[in-house]
């Protein structure tokens, strides 16, 4: 592994980290910049997998009491069984139509452009659920019904269209739907789990022939750093929204739309021949 690979696995485990839980879209970014910095082909595909891996561990880690207590009581109480239940509503419209849909999406949708557009649009969404009156009947995720897990799920499915970001539609949905702010925002960690576990490992098997040995070092070095940044980014978001509205996040989105689409229009960057990597 030379300097520069390693440069590039830790700048892309930094976005990774840092962009995954926050709604700003952490495929949007990851596309941007991959391609800024030269980071494309098969081997970005796996690399990919194995970073948004070490985002999740992250929030596994994070919520790892809770996770258990979950586990642990299952079998017997019916919060656990309700909450379970819920995140497994939540998790399957993603499924079906991932598993529908998913290589059309990469082909015609995985570029630049359309980040960009999405970004500003999600931006403006984002301003308008804010400014909203937003009258919260659901305090704790322990308190969440089907409906309201299944309404989630739904808005979860827009963040097929890159850019739009995860957990933007998944917290933004939240907060529509009557959840507050840290209700909607951890269940939007919670819908983390198994939705990027589930794609990873779709993922991985759909392209398990790009995984080379002779990479372990580039992925290990990416897989830490996307763990470490992803760890500082869930703890500062759940500090943040307890006395901030999502709106400075609303306006970094438009900003950084506008911005790709004017270097575009101008010349400057020609991202319109750019697809996914």
């Amino acid at each position: 592994m030379d300097l520069w690979t390693a440069l590039q696995a830790v700048i892309l485990g930094v976005v990774e980290g840092l962009t995954e839980f926050l709604p700003i879209s952490s495929t949007g970014h990851q596309i941007i910049v991959a391609d800024l910095i030269g980071f494309d082909g098969d081997r970005a595909k796996a690399f990919n997998i194995i970073i948004q891996l070490g985002a999740i561990l992250a929030v596994v880690w994070e919520y790892r009491r809770k996770i258990l207590t979950v586990a642990f009581n299952v079998p017997r109480q019916a919060q656990a069984q309700r909450f379970t239940l819920n995140l497994l509503i939540a998790f399957m419209p993603a499924v079906v139509l991932g598993v529908a849909f998913s290589d059309q999406i990469h082909h015609y949708l995985f570029n630049p452009i359309t980040v960009a557009v999405a970004l500003v649009v999600g931006g403006i969404v984002m301003l308008w659920a804010e400014q909203r009156q937003h009258e919260v009947t659901v305090e704790e995720v322990d308190d969440m019904t089907w409906k309201e897990a299944l309404k989630i799920g739904c808005a979860q499915c827009l963040a097929m269209i890159p850019g739009t970001s995860r957990s933007a539609s998944t917290i933004i949905g939240g907060l529509l739907f009557g959840l507050s702010r840290r209700a909607a925002t951890e269940f939007s960690f919670f819908l983390a789990m198994p939705t990027m576990v589930g794609a990873a490992v779709y993922s991985g098997y759909k392209y398990r022939e790009l995984f080379q040995p002779s990479d372990l070092p580039v992925f290990a070095l990416g897989f830490v750093v996307s763990f470490v940044f992803a760890m500082i980014a869930v703890r500062a978001l759940l500090k943040f929204i307890a006395n901030h509205s999502y709106a400075v996040f609303a306006w970094y989105r438009i900003g950084f739309g506008l911005l790709i689409l004017a270097t575009w229009q101008f010349s400057l960057i020609d991202w319109a021949t750019v697809q996914a990597h």
